[in-house]
């Protein structure tokens, strides 16, 4: 017999290896078990097209970076959000995940776009870091009273800066703007959310575009807003 009070989590991770799905979903488990989640890990999507499962899980923590994903996978993973399950996950694990899917695009509210590269790219080493920049992370003042971000003041980071393109139905909880250098083609500066909230049916969606690699994820202010983020969308 199912239990009623148990809340339950489901980890979802796989595609791309250098984001460290396996590493960085790892470090949360004792987090979740920690606040009461039975926690199931699956490296596949299939698990998404079990209806009668998914309708008694509580928040699915996704880190899948691009990959593709099924039909009935992606109806069941709507249907449960659209019915109360919610839906967390960082950088291209969750805005970067099965590009080819307008429907998961228009779930989740942001997709991947760039991580501009810190200089040319003649002169750049072609050794994973070339996209490594400084840049701020800023609280959106309006927000700031949100529980995913109460008490945290605008952060830098050393890491990629994902331009992301999103729609105005997102909350957008904290920003970064990406600078126009002169080796671009853009012309000006441009601001773009890096941690949003999603309201869909009964369930909520959050998104953090910080957390690359399992140091971006250990800084305490990523952290902290990811913990908080996976108990904010849980049901």
């Amino acid at each position: 017999m199912t239990d009623l009070t148990q809340r339950r989590a489901l980890v979802v991770r796989g595609g791309w290896d250098g984001h460290q799905p396996v590493e960085t979903t790892d470090s949360f488990l004792p987090f979740l078990a920690g606040h009461g989640y039975d926690v199931r890990v699956e490296d596949e999507t299939a698990v998404y097209a079990d209806a009668a499962y998914m309708a008694d899980v509580d928040v699915v923590v996704q880190t899948v970076t691009m990959s593709t994903i099924a039909p009935d996978e992606l109806r069941g993973l709507t249907a449960a959000v659209r019915a109360g399950t919610g839906l967390a996950g960082w950088h291209g694990g969750i805005a970067d995940s099965y590009r080819s899917s307008s429907d998961y695009l228009h779930l989740v509210g942001g997709q991947f776009a760039t991580h501009p590269a810190k200089a040319p790219k003649e002169e750049l080493p072609g050794d994973g870091t070339d996209c490594f920049v400084r840049h701020t992370v800023d609280i959106v003042p309006e927000r700031a009273d949100h529980p995913v971000v109460a008490g945290i003041s605008d952060f830098e980071l050393t890491t990629e800066q994902y331009w992301v393109l999103t729609d105005e139905y997102n909350d957008v909880l904290a920003t970064t703007t990406i600078a126009a250098p002169d080796h671009e083609p853009w012309h000006r500066p441009v601001t773009c959310p890096a941690v949003w909230t999603r309201q869909w049916g009964e369930g909520r969606i959050f998104v953090s575009t910080p957390g690359h690699r399992l140091d971006v994820v250990d800084d305490p202010n990523v952290r902290t807003i990811i913990e908080r983020g996976i108990l904010w969308a849980s049901r």
